[in-house]
C-alpha cells in the first residue's frame, strides 16, 4: 500500500491509498516490523498524518462493520452478502489480516519512526506519536487479546515478536499516555501545525486527549481489576486531569481517495448496500421515542418510517427492503453524503459518560447527573438535532428519565446504555467493546444467522491467518467466543 500526502484547505493533510483497507481488501499480510512503504528515517510532521490517518481508516472501516455488527446497530441485507459470516459470527483468520497490518505496520510503525526521530526539539511530536501508539495498542488488544508490545516495532531484532499479556499491553498503554503527556510540557520545543489532522497541533486538546483515554483505559478494567481501576482513576482528578470536551474525528472530503474509509469501500464493492438497520437497536429507540433513529438511519422510498429486519435474519426476510444506516454515518452506499462522514476517535458525548460513570463509582468527582445530561445533549447535537429535542427525550424517555433518581447500579446501566444510544453506527467497536466489559444494554439477541452454538457470543477478532502461519512465537488459536482477558461478565 502506497501513501502519499497532499494539502487541501479543508484537511491541511489527507490519506491518499492505493488500496483500501477494508473486509474485502487484500489479506497479503506484511511483518510488523517491516514497512518497505517507508525510508528508515522521515520527517516526523510527514509522519504524523500517516499515523493519524491509518487508525483511522481501522476504526472507521473493518472494526466500525464487526463492532457496528456487533452491537447490533446493523445486519446483513437480506439483497447481498458481503459481511454475512460477520452476522453468523462466522469470521476466519484470513478476514482480520487487514486491520492487523493497518494497526501494526502503517499506525504503530509509523508512530515509532517518530518517536525514535534523533532530530532536535521534535518533542511535541513525540509526545503526540506517544498518545496515538497508546490509544492503537489498546484498540488492538481490546479487539485481539494478548498481542506483541515489547518486542514489537524493533526491526529485524525481532521478525517473530512475542505476544505479551493483556494485563500487560494496558501496563504499557497506561505508561506510554504518561510517556506522552511528560513531553507535551517540554519548554520550547518545535510547533506541531497543520500536519496534525486531529488537533493542529493544539498541545491543550493533545492533553485532554491523553487523560480522557487513560480514564477510558481504567474503567476498561472496571470488572476486572476493580482496586486497580479505582486508583488510577482517582489519581487522574487528584491531579485536576482536564478530559475532552469536544469530539475528536478526522474529516474526510469528496474526493477520490480522500472519502469516508466505510463510504470509500461501498465504492469500491459497486455501491451495494451491504448494512442495514437491526431490529435490536431500531427497537430501542422507538421505544424511547427517539428522533436519532432517523438520525442514524435512512428512510427509504415511499416510507414514512424505519424498515428494520432482526438480527441475521437476512435469509427468511429474502423480500423486504431494510432502511439503511445514514449518511451521516457514512452508512449509505448511494448517498453521496456518506463521503464526507468523519471517523470518531473520540466523541463528546463519550467523553461526558466516562466521566459520569467515574463519579458514579466514587472514583471521580463532579456532578454525574449534569454529565449524564451533557453526554445525551452532545449525542443529539452530533445527530444535528436540537437542545428542545433533547429536553424533551431526557425527560421522556424510558432509559433516561429521573437519572437522580436512581440507585448506583441503575445509573451505570442508564449510562452504558445511553453511550450505545450515542454511538449508533459511528463507534462500533466502542459500544460493542462497552457491551463486552458491562452486559449492558441488556437487550441484544443472538444472531438469526449465528453458527457459533446455543448461547455463544463472538467476544474478540481471530488473529490474522499470516501471523498464525508466519510468527514463530504466535501463542495458538483463540476461538470467537472466548472473551478477552478484561471481560468477566
Amino acid at each position: 500500500m502506497n501513501i502519499k500526502n497532499i494539502k487541501t484547505k479543508s484537511l491541511g493533510l489527507v490519506l491518499v491509498a492505493s488500496a483500501v483497507f477494508g473486509l474485502s481488501g487484500c489479506n497479503k499480510f506484511l511483518d510488523v516490523n517491516t514497512n518497505p512503504n517507508n525510508p528508515d528515517k522521515a520527517d516526523p510532521s510527514l509522519l504524523l498524518p500517516t499515523v493519524e490517518a491509518s487508525i483511522s481508516q481501522v476504526v472507521g472501516n473493518s472494526l466500525q462493520v464487526y463492532g457496528s455488527i456487533w452491537a447490533q446497530y446493523w445486519t446483513q441485507s437480506p439483497s447481498s452478502s458481503q459481511y454475512k459470516t460477520v452476522d453468523q459470527y462466522q469470521v476466519s483468520n484470513a478476514n482480520t489480516n487487514t486491520a492487523w497490518v493497518a494497526l501494526y505496520r502503517n499506525a504503530l510503525n509509523n508512530a515509532q519512526m517518530i518517536i525514535d526521530s534523533k532530530e532536535a526539539k521534535n518533542e511535541y511530536y513525540k509526545g503526540i506519536a506517544y498518545l496515538l501508539k497508546a490509544y492503537t495498542f489498546q484498540v488492538a488488544t481490546d479487539a485481539f487479546g494478548d498481542v506483541p508490545v515489547a518486542e514489537a516495532l524493533t526491526g529485524a531484532e525481532h521478525r517473530s515478536p512475542k505476544y505479551d499479556s493483556q494485563e500487560v499491553v494496558y501496563d504499557s498503554v497506561f505508561n506510554f499516555v504518561d510517556k506522552g503527556l511528560a513531553l507535551l510540557k517540554t519548554p520550547n520545543a518545535n510547533a506541531v501545525g497543520t500536519q496534525d489532522m486531529l488537533f493542529g497541533g493544539d498541545l491543550t486538546r493533545w492533553t485532554a486527549f491523553g487523560n480522557t483515554l487513560k480514564l477510558k483505559a481504567y474503567l476498561r478494567l472496571s470488572e476486572k481489576n476493580s482496586t486497580k481501576a479505582a486508583a488510577g482513576v482517582k489519581a487522574l482528578y487528584d491531579s485536576k486531569a482536564t478530559f475532552l470536551d469536544k469530539g475528536v474525528s478526522i474529516t474526510y472530503t469528496s474526493t477520490g481517495g480522500n472519502e469516508n474509509p466505510l463510504y470509500n469501500e461501498m465504492i469500491g464493492l459497486g455501491r451495494t448496500q451491504n448494512i442495514v438497520a437491526s431490529a435490536t437497536v431500531a427497537k430501542a429507540f422507538k421505544r424511547n421515542n427517539d428522533p436519532r433513529l432517523y438520525a442514524f438511519f435512512s428512510i427509504l422510498p415511499k416510507q414514512d418510517t424505519i424498515a428494520y429486519i432482526p438480527q441475521g435474519s437476512f435469509e427468511i426476510n429474502s423480500e423486504k427492503l431494510v432502511s439503511p444506516p445514514s449518511a451521516l454515518v457514512a452508512g449509505n452506499a448511494n448517498d453521496a453524503q456518506s463521503a464526507l462522514a468523519p471517523v470518531w476517535l473520540f466523541s463528546s458525548a463519550e467523553s461526558k459518560f466516562l466521566q459520569a460513570e467515574a463519579i458514579v463509582r466514587g472514583w471521580g468527582s463532579g456532578d454525574a447527573t449534569a454529565l449524564f445530561n451533557q453526554g445525551i445533549k452532545e449525542s443529539f447535537k452530533a445527530a444535528k438535532l436540537t437542545d428542545a429535542q433533547s429536553d424533551v427525550y431526557l425527560a421522556n424517555a424510558v432509559d433516561a428519565k429521573d437519572f437522580s433518581d436512581k440507585s448506583a447500579t441503575a445509573k451505570l446501566e442508564s449510562i452504558i446504555t445511553q453511550k450505545y444510544y450515542a454511538m449508533c453506527g459511528s463507534q462500533g467497536f466502542e459500544a460493542w467493546s462497552e457491551w463486552r466489559r458491562t452486559g449492558y444494554p441488556t437487550f441484544f439477541e443472538v444472531s438469526v444467522a449465528s453458527r457459533l452454538g446455543a448461547g455463544r457470543w463472538p467476544l474478540r477478532l481471530p488473529y490474522p491467518q499470516n501471523e498464525v502461519t508466519s510468527n514463530g512465537n504466535f501463542p495458538g488459536i483463540k476461538f470467537l467466543y472466548e472473551p478477552v482477558w478484561w471481560d468477566v461478565k
